[in-house]
């Protein structure tokens, strides 16, 4: 069972730049994807970003693309979302989660275990 936890969120004005972490409780972490998504209030939670086991490949949503980037250190137990250029569409809560599939990374069925949710509040 893998335990997932998520932290630096917090509020930013228009513009502002955010790192969140995900850190996990096992080492085999490091064999998993690992994925980002969101969910504003009254919204489902949104695809943002994902990265492959080794960190070669990784997949962003369209309206992140070019502001976000994710990268892991596997020797932490690690995944980073850089998020630059942030602008109020961006709050909502985020969260991570780990797969061990290979099945479409935008869904949240590919993934089998989630963290807790980071609160990312983006004011003008």
């Amino acid at each position: 069972q893998v335990q997932l936890v998520e932290s630096g969120g917090g509020s930013v004005q228009a513009g502002g730049s955010l790192r969140l972490s995900c850190t996990a409780s096992e080492r085999t972490y490091s064999k998993y994807i690992v994925g980002w998504f969101r969910q504003a209030p009254g919204k489902e939670r949104d695809f943002v970003a994902a990265i492959s086991w080794r960190g070669e490949t990784t997949s962003f949503a369209h309206s992140v693309e070019g502001r976000f980037t994710i990268s892991r250190d596997d020797a932490k137990n690690k995944v980073y979302l850089q998020m630059n250029s942030l602008n109020p569409d961006d709050t909502a809560i985020y969260y991570c989660a780990a797969g061990a599939g290979a099945t479409n990374w935008q869904w949240t069925q590919t993934y089998d275990y989630w963290g807790q949710g980071t609160q990312v509040t983006v004011f003008l």
